[in-house]
């Protein structure tokens, strides 16, 4: 055995006195059940300079859906009303996490649609139980993620017990703060959510858009009430086969892909950033910086465990390499740090909202799902998958870790193959590193009767409304007419991917690309 091996077998012992405790009845799983009864939503005006027409409600909901009048738990809501004279009913909107907060994003979806089909609907974004304004909002432990942390990769004994240390604390401050809240804190209890809000709605079936994590939701709740289905749309689809333990170490290797996808592209125009015209030289420089870090933070802010958090942005969305070249460029040629700290100011750092995000993340992954509770197994996966991509294999696996200990049963996830639904729409770009090609692939299959459409050799994550005008033209004639493509191939369309961004030449707005991502935010 050797030193590594010996913090994290320390897993075991704690995570398996966790694994004993049982779940409260009728947490997760189950079949549609009578329609929900629950008093109308009353909406009130709270408009802002973006999105001025905007209202705000909360909705209460059973804690445990088995048991709906006990406890209740309050979900804040948010909608953009329809405008034609004809409405499709409520568009619910995600954008992913677990933890992402969808109040937001009902405005940027009813203004980022084509005028005309947005008219058409109530566009409602919600925060899913725990997420920021929905009460009670979970912040297990807060500045959990205050800088500098303890390195990703365990090249020592001592930096893996620390990281095994934070991990088992986080777990252990979450089940001592909401022991009565974790059992519940799963898909399938917001899937229930969801339905208690297209009930409140009025709505007899529900249209549901949802990014990265909100392809799952949208998935099982197609499972669950799949009568009450209208249209649906996944877009960076999670494969629902590999939830979740799985799915992550597929993803350490597709987002090692994309961060040599920058590499080449720094490599490419190399008469600005000076740092070489070899990627595999440059993720050597890249190593050595993190290395560097590693010893002396930047700003003693950014260690080797942040700059992680910062590149790792750049794995969703292409839009934002020309920043971090500049402060790669800034570090390695010129000893300046402080473009590096400004970088993980803007894509990193994190705040209260961090906190809330990664608590829910937490809460719902652990519980959704079987994980190791063998820290044996943790290393031995980790270890093998780092050796072909050690971008940030360790830094999600310490991100993940928690589950190991934590002190709910898992569930078992639902199947959620389906041939009872209307035309679903799934979109996909084929090097996405968050929910890699193959997920939408296996989606596409499940879903009898789905069409997929495929960014081909894009690499972002969350692919419509974020300038690619062929993608969009697929979702507007869905949510306006239900119309699909069909095609005889995987994919029912193809569409070309944007082209890559070119070096700054002055730092100015953010593209309608990176205004979705600021909303999708990232670890979803």
């Amino acid at each position: 055995m050797n030193r590594r091996a010996v913090a994290l077998c320390g897993i075991g012992v704690a995570a398996l006195a966790a694994s004993t405790v049982g779940p409260a009845a009728g947490a997760g799983g189950g079949a549609a059940g009578p329609e929900p009864r629950l008093a109308a939503v009353t909406w009130k005006k709270c408009g802002t300079k973006e999105y001025p027409t905007q209202q705000c409600a909360t909705l209460r909901v059973p804690l445990d859906h088995a048991h709906p009048r006990k406890r209740q738990i309050a979900l804040a809501l948010a909608r953009i009303p329809h405008t034609a004279k004809r409405s499709q009913g409520p568009l619910l909107v995600n954008p992913g996490g677990p933890g992402g907060s969808g109040l937001t994003l009902a405005g940027f979806v009813a203004q980022s649609l084509p005028a005309k089909v947005a008219a058409q609907y109530d566009v409602v974004g919600f925060d899913p139980r725990g997420v920021g304004k929905s009460r009670p909002a979970l912040d297990c432990v807060p500045g959990h993620f205050k800088p500098v942390r303890p390195a990703s990769v365990p090249e020592t004994a001592a930096i893996e017990r620390a990281n095994v240390r934070r991990a088992a604390s986080f777990a252990q401050a979450c089940g001592k703060k909401y022991a009565d809240v974790l059992p519940f804190m799963d898909t399938g209890s917001t899937v229930r959510d969801m339905d208690a809000i297209r009930a409140a709605l009025g709505a007899r079936k529900l249209n549901y858009f949802g990014y990265s994590y909100g392809t799952y939701l949208g998935a099982v709740y197609a499972k669950y009430f799949p009568g009450r289905v209208r249209r649906l749309v996944l877009d960076s689809v999670v494969d629902p086969e590999g939830v979740w333990y799985q799915d992550n170490l597929t993803q350490d290797e597709a987002f090692n892909d994309r961060h040599r996808a920058f590499l080449s592209w720094v490599a490419k125009y190399d008469a600005t950033y000076k740092l070489g015209k070899d990627p595999a030289k440059l993720e050597s420089t890249w190593s050595a910086m993190r290395a560097a870090l590693a010893k002396k933070p930047a700003g003693k802010k950014v260690g080797a465990a942040e700059l992680e958090d910062t590149f790792l942005p750049g794995g969703y969305f292409n839009g934002y390499w020309p920043y971090l070249a500049d402060a790669f460029a800034a570090y390695v040629k010129h000893k300046d740090p402080d473009p590096l700290v400004e970088a993980y100011e803007n894509f990193a750092a994190p705040d209260a909202t961090t906190d809330n995000n990664y608590s829910v993340y937490s809460a719902v992954q652990c519980r959704d799902a079987a994980w190791p509770r063998d820290g044996r197994q943790w290393q031995e996966d980790n270890a093998r998958t780092h050796e072909k991509a050690p971008f940030s294999t360790w830094n999600n696996a310490w991100y993940n870790a928690p589950c190991a200990f934590w002190p709910t049963r898992s569930l078992r996830p639902p199947d959620v193959s389906n041939s009872a639904l209307p035309p679903v729409l799934l979109f996909q770009a084929t090097r996405d590193g968050a929910t890699p090609y193959r997920g939408a692939v296996t989606m596409h299959r499940l879903l009898r009767g789905s069409s997929l459409v495929v960014e081909d050799g894009g690499g972002n994550h969350g692919v419509t409304l974020s300038g690619n005008a062929c993608l969009d033209k697929h979702l507007a004639a869905y949510l306006a007419s239900g119309t699909v493509p069909r095609g005889d191939g995987e994919a029912d369309a193809v569409c070309k991917k944007p082209a890559d961004p070119k070096p700054l030449k002055t730092k100015g707005a953010w593209s309608q690309g990176a205004a979705l991502h600021r909303l999708l935010g990232t670890r979803g």
